[in-house]
């Protein structure tokens, strides 16, 4: 909270969008997202976190920021999904925090998870995805989360599922470090190791709204790295 802020001035929910070369699409799905939030009748905020753009995301994220008291503006020069999420949750106000992969969440998928968020406000809510792009995804996204399940001991599945929304009591989330990928994973042990408890809710669709994919087997090779060492440097 800024000097001088009531706390009637902060809004219950804030919703982090980390925004990378998505600005064929990102006005699009801002003006989607906006409607349905307000339907819910929940005060929010859009953090966008534009990292390492090279089209014209930076630009279109400063004019909604400008245009809509409701949208937030962070620019970082350096790249990295879980550079830009710690970005947007250090930045948010919200009492309720959220955040979402912006190229593959729909506004009926992310109003889903936020009423969810209503009726289980002391939980971790977060989408498990039924639907995957191709056979090889699918099993790739299958060895990476029995990896995870039994490295950090987890019940839940998908582990990257986003939206995520959890109460900012649940302040061991604030403290992730992870600018990489591996911050879902991490999200995931802080989860497990302090007892937050996780409400995992199917999502079915999970179509891009453009832009393709940046996973592969080199990427995927990484992830099954990353998560080893990240449950050996967490080791108690």
């Amino acid at each position: 909270m800024t000097a001088g802020e009531s706390p009637a001035a902060r809004p219950e929910l804030s919703i982090v969008l980390p925004v990378h070369n998505d600005g064929e699409y990102l006005r699009q799905v801002i003006w989607s997202y906006q409607p349905m939030l307000e339907r819910l009748g929940r005060a929010y905020e859009l953090l966008l976190v534009t990292n390492a753009c090279t089209d014209n995301s930076v630009a279109i994220a400063t004019q909604l920021a400008l245009e809509n008291p409701g949208v937030v503006h962070v620019n970082l020069e350096l790249g990295g999904w879980g550079r830009a999420v710690r970005a947007g949750l250090a930045a948010a106000r919200g009492h309720m925090l959220c955040y979402t992969n912006l190229a593959r969440t729909s506004a009926e998928v992310l109003g889903l998870l936020v009423a969810y968020n209503l009726a289980y406000p002391d939980v971790v809510v977060k989408a498990s995805r039924r639907v995957r792009d191709s056979r090889r995804r699918r099993l790739g996204s299958l060895i990476y989360n029995l990896e995870c399940r039994a490295l950090f001991d987890l019940a839940v599945w998908d582990i990257n599922g986003t939206p995520k929304v959890f109460p900012r009591t649940f302040s061991r989330l604030l403290e992730l470090t992870r600018d990489d990928d591996l911050i879902d994973a991490e999200f995931a042990m802080r989860c497990a190791r302090e007892g937050y408890p996780i409400v995992d809710v199917p999502v079915l669709s999970t179509q891009r709204h453009g832009g393709r994919s940046t996973t592969g087997y080199a990427s995927a090779l990484r992830m099954y790295a990353g998560a080893l060492a990240l449950r050996w440097s967490a080791a108690p």
